[in-house]
């Protein structure tokens, strides 16, 4: 059974960091694209960066275009843990963050970096990060 567990989120002021980890069992992290989301409230889920999502590549990665230079992913497999590290954090970074699983063939199948909220079926139940300004 796939699970995947989400922790660091917080209580930041505008500028600080946070850096949001996501623990998996179940499966092996060679195998899936794993992804971060995130829902604000009002707000539909959208992506925000994933791991080994682009043409199935282990370790490749993306980024939602806004986020690129603040947030950084990266993965230890050793211990199926995949971290979020936000920095520079802004008052409209407040969300509810996921992180997601999606087996690696769609990665190959999907044409583009594999970002899309509907393609992860294995989530996490959520970590709030909320940003004071």
């Amino acid at each position: 059974e796939v699970q995947l567990v989400e922790s660091g989120g917080g209580l930041v002021q505008a500028g600080g960091s946070l850096r949001l980890s996501c623990t998996a069992s179940g499966f092996t992290f060679d195998d899936y694209a794993i992804g971060w989301f995130r829902q604000a409230p009002g707000k539909e889920r959208e992506g925000v960066s994933c791991i080994t999502c682009k043409d199935g590549i282990p370790g490749s990665t993306y980024y939602a275009d806004s986020l690129k230079g603040r947030f950084t992913i990266s993965s230890d497999n050793a211990k199926n843990t995949m971290f979020l590290q936000m920095n520079r954090l802004k008052p409209e970074d407040t969300a509810v963050y996921y992180c997601a699983a999606a087996r690696v063939s769609k990665s190959v199948l999907y044409g583009g970096p594999l970002l899309d909220p509907h393609e992860y079926g294995d989530w996490g139940q959520g970590t709030q990060v909320t940003v004071s300004s």
